[in-house]
C-alpha cells in the first residue's frame, strides 16, 4: 500500500508536470509534493480521491483544486516488471495550473497522461504575460503545443509588438 500511496502521489503530479502548455525535456524526476485535507484510496476502483484545499507541486509548477481523483493502472514495463501509471486525472472546483509562463484557472481540468492531453472547463481564463484568453473551454496537446480556446464567445487581450 505505501508503494502503491508513492506511485499515485507521484501521479497526481503528472497533471502538471509537464507544464500546461509546454512539454518539459526528459530528465530525472522531480520531487512531487501535495498537500490535501484528506485522501482517500479506493483500490477496488483503481482511484485516489484527494480532497480539500489540494496543493500539488513539482519543480517550478503547480496545481491547486478542491478535489483530484487520479485513476491508475498496473503497467507492464519492457523490463518485465510492472508499476503503477495515472491512466486519467480529474481535477474539480476552483482550479488553477500554474508554472512560471502562464496561469490556467478553470472550474474543472482533466488529463490523459497517455495522450498528453489537457481539457479545462468553466469560466476558464489563460494568462500568459500580458496575453489573456477567457472562454468556456481550453483544449491544449502538450506533445504538439496546440492551444484551443472555444465555448461562447471567446476573448483575448494582446500587446502589440
Amino acid at each position: 500500500m505505501t508503494d502503491r500511496l508513492a506511485a499515485l502521489c507521484g501521479a497526481a503530479l503528472l497533471l502538471i508536470s509537464a507544464g500546461p502548455l509546454k512539454a518539459q525535456t526528459a530528465t530525472a524526476p522531480l520531487p512531487v509534493d501535495v498537500a490535501a485535507n484528506e485522501m482517500e484510496i479506493l483500490d477496488a476502483e483503481n482511484k485516489a480521491i484527494f480532497r480539500g484545499a489540494v496543493d500539488a507541486t513539482r519543480g517550478t509548477t503547480n496545481l491547486k483544486a478542491d478535489q483530484l481523483t487520479v485513476t491508475y493502472a498496473d503497467v507492464k514495463q519492457k523490463d518485465g516488471t510492472t508499476k503503477t501509471d495515472a491512466t486519467d486525472l480529474d481535477a474539480r472546483g476552483n482550479v488553477t495550473i500554474k508554472t512560471p509562463q502562464e496561469t490556467i484557472t478553470g472550474d474543472w481540468a482533466k488529463y490523459n497522461p497517455q495522450t498528453e492531453k489537457l481539457v479545462v472547463g468553466g469560466k476558464v481564463k489563460l494568462v500568459q504575460g500580458a496575453t489573456v484568453l477567457t472562454g468556456s473551454e481550453l483544449q491544449a496537446d502538450l506533445r504538439t503545443d496546440k492551444i484551443q480556446m472555444s465555448g461562447g464567445r471567446v476573448r483575448g487581450s494582446f500587446l502589440p509588438q
